[in-house]
């Protein structure tokens, strides 16, 4: 085994969406930097597949332009890829009740007519501006949304829009770590309603505008940006199949530490180090960090996903409409949620063809992990039939299954424990940054932000 030593500035470990970002800022700010990934591609759980005709995505599937950022980085990577925003009929939402599925509200008349929520809770909501606000800072989403919404409004919006997003548990998921937005907004105003007319008046400066909250892909699939920004970064900057990856301070330096492909012995010294890496990494990332420091730190559930790409070359004419369709926890059905991706983007089936993407398992049932493909492919071919409409003896001609043991990050009660560990980490190692969706928010635009901040912090720095 050959020893190889070389010197870097910034070593990013890890090369999915925040580490790619983090990465590429730097380097446009002239640092001299590397990605070392223990993957033999980078990109983490984004990637594009193709089969049949059919394009899709066997990890995240759609983001928000919730920040300029997320604008900024597709500008910067144009035309290498391009950002897709969703059609506007893929606005409506569907929520399963009973035995159908039933559009989420969009409109005052929508909300009086519904039958996902109780006459109670639908004039309780009037009164939502006058309500108290909490004083728990650990409330949960679940407990939140009762106490100024009503039970319904959880049972049928607010729980199946966590399946969605955290495949979680609203009375687990803490209000101010996993929607940061809605506990300000009854914090800063008192009220939902109240603080949603407040800031709908904001002025907005133009980078502010750029910040639609639209929902995006990208042309082609999310391989596109992944590809794009390997090739902005350049394979001399990136490392891919490390093995044995470990970092230690080295007085005010730091040394990475790995295996490479060809079982070279590799010694990166440097001045700063970026983690991006999930929790249940770190203990063996960072060996050097006291045990009840990294006790904390590794104090991360993450839900566990199943993702189905399903399609159909010849839907005759049942097409679904809207973004797609998501499942309450108390209708008790393994499906969390049913996305219809050929609604939303163009080009992802064949003429004439439907896609969709079905998500199992989740907080609530991690067990679902354990089922064979071929249980996978018999449950979502029958619920082809039972939820959306085909007829019992369509059979799917694609069905790709994707198994996610650390799917999402779970923002429960224990996160601020961990957010001690990572500011006591800061204080005592000032040239380490752990990042990554262990802190700062879970979707697309959540990573893109969090990267371009720590990437100009180090410029700066």
């Amino acid at each position: 085994m050959e020893q190889i030593i070389r010197k870097r500035n910034i070593v990013v470990i890890g090369a999915g969406l925040t580490g790619l970002t983090t990465a590429l800022t730097l380097k446009r700010k002239d640092k001299d930097v590397e990605v070392v990934e223990c993957q033999n591609r980078i990109g983490g759980q984004m990637q594009t597949q193709q089969a049949d005709g059919f394009t899709f995505e066997s990890g995240p599937s759609t983001g928000v332009v919730s920040y300029p950022e997320v604008s900024e980085l597709f500008t910067s990577l144009y035309p290498s890829c391009e950002l897709e925003v969703a059609k506007e009929s893929s606005k409506k939402r569907l929520i399963w009740k009973g035995s159908a599925f039933h559009p989420l509200p969009a409109s005052l008349m929508g909300g009086v007519t519904t039958p996902l929520f109780r006459w109670r809770d639908k004039f309780g909501i009037l009164l939502e501006p006058f309500r108290t606000k909490g004083t728990n800072p650990d409330e949960t989403v679940g407990a939140l949304t009762i106490r100024r919404l009503g039970r319904s409004y959880l049972d049928y919006a607010v729980d199946p829009f966590l399946s969605g997003v955290y495949a979680g548990d609203p009375m687990r998921l803490v209000t101010r770590y996993a929607m940061p937005k809605l506990y300000n907004l009854e914090q800063n105003y008192g009220s939902f309603i109240r603080g949603a007319f407040a800031k709908a008046k904001q002025p907005k400066s133009d980078r502010d505008k750029l910040a639609t909250k639209k929902v995006f892909s990208v042309k082609g699939g999310f391989g596109r940006l992944i590809e794009a920004m390997g090739t902005a970064l350049g394979n001399e900057n990136i490392t891919v199949g490390a093995q044995s990856v470990s970092v230690r301070p080295c007085g005010n330096t730091w040394q990475v530490d790995y295996t490479d492909a060809r079982l070279n012995h590799v010694v990166i010294n440097c001045d700063k180090v970026v983690t991006t890496c999930g929790s249940y990494v770190l203990p063996q990332l960072l060996p050097f960090v006291d045990g009840k420091i990294m006790s904390a730190l590794n104090n991360l559930t993450y839900a566990p996903i199943i993702q189905v790409a399903v399609g159909i070359k010849n839907s005759d004419g049942n097409d679904p409409v809207g973004f797609g369709g998501l499942v309450p926890s108390l209708e008790k059905r393994d499906v969390l949620g049913i996305l219809f991706p050929s609604s939303c983007f163009d080009g992802r089936t064949p003429d004439g063809g439907v896609l969709f993407s079905f998500f199992i398992g989740g907080i609530r049932h991690p067990e679902c992990l354990q089922m064979t493909d071929e249980q996978i492919s018999a449950m979502v071919t029958a619920d082809l039939s039972s939820m959306l409409g085909y007829k019992a003896t369509t059979h799917p001609d694609l069905v790709r299954v994707f198994r996610h043991s650390h799917a999402i990050p779970q923002y429960e009660a224990n996160t601020g424990e961990r957010l001690t560990a990572l500011d006591n980490m800061r204080r005592q190692y000032p040239g380490l940054i752990i990042a990554g969706n262990m802190w700062g928010g879970i979707g697309m635009a959540d990573r893109i932000r969090q990267a371009v901040n720590i990437a100009e912090q180090l410029v700066k720095d």
